[in-house]
């Protein structure tokens, strides 16, 4: 597939609460919709947080809802695709906010694109990613498959949000509260236990900024949370109606 290069633009966090990032990716898709921005990707991790998609059944958990809640976990009702996932340090989520026009592809061809960023990412540090047929994500393994990536995506008025998860070095033990994805039997891993050594979450996260890049064809415009007098950084809260909390930082960057 022949990609045009073009401009995008990057927005990198450490760490959001769920509901805020929620309401960043809303406010860039409207811009994007009205073509008052260019593509988008915003990489960051959460706070620990529960999230369930459009397939998501009661099933898809073995503890409640309001278990989840009363164990201090946010539950939030999504309009991704997928079931029900978790989220939390250490794993590096992605919203990539595109119109899918510009990348001469539909939403399976789409989501294969996201899962190779996720494998070149991986094959960086020694390990092996693999599709699997009929699921989306990306495993390792061969016997015995573990799910290292989750996907569940939104396309509407041609733009996509939501998006990929890679575990790096988030805990496992919250999955086991749920069944991942609504996939009965499966077992999910991060590049930490792969690995056997915890890695440095940054590093990943700039390289998968950089493989996006080659894989969709964008040259990156770095955007950056403006601050306030005290250095403090205004959250994305702000950032709706124009993304007026965030500034860009002049320099390009190609991946």
């Amino acid at each position: 597939m022949n990609i045009v290069t073009r401009p995008g633009a990057l927005m990198s966090f450490d760490r959001l609460p769920y509901e805020e990032a929620w309401e960043l990716q809303r406010a860039l898709v409207e811009e994007r919709v009205a073509d008052r921005r260019p593509d988008t990707l915003v990489l960051l991790e959460h706070e620990p947080v529960f999230t369930i998609g459009r397939s998501g059944q009661p099933a898809h958990w073995k503890d409640d809802e309001k278990s989840l809640q009363a164990a201090g976990y946010p539950v939030y009702h999504v309009e991704r695709g997928g079931s029900v996932t978790y989220h939390g340090p250490g794993q590096i989520v992605g919203y990539p906010i595109l119109r899918l026009s510009h990348f001469s592809t539909g939403p399976k061809g789409y989501m294969q694109l996201l899962e190779e960023v996720l494998i070149r990412t991986l094959a960086d540090w020694g390990i092996t990613g693999r599709r699997t047929d009929k699921l989306p994500g990306v495993w390792v393994g061969e016997e015995i498959k573990e799910k290292i990536a989750a996907m569940g995506v939104r396309i509407a008025g041609g733009v996509t949000m939501h998006g990929f998860a890679l575990n790096v070095n988030v805990d496992l033990a919250p999955f086991r509260r749920i069944v991942p994805c609504g996939i009965a039997g499966c077992r999910v891993t991060s590049m930490q236990a792969v690995l056997d050594r915890p890695l440095d979450v940054s590093m990943v996260r700039r390289r998968i900024a950089e493989l996006f890049a080659q894989v969709f064809g964008l040259v990156w415009t770095i955007w950056v949370p403006r601050r306030t007098a005290d250095s403090a950084p205004v959250g994305p809260e702000h950032a709706a109606n124009s993304s007026r909390g965030l500034v860009e930082q002049s320099t390009p960057t190609r991946g």
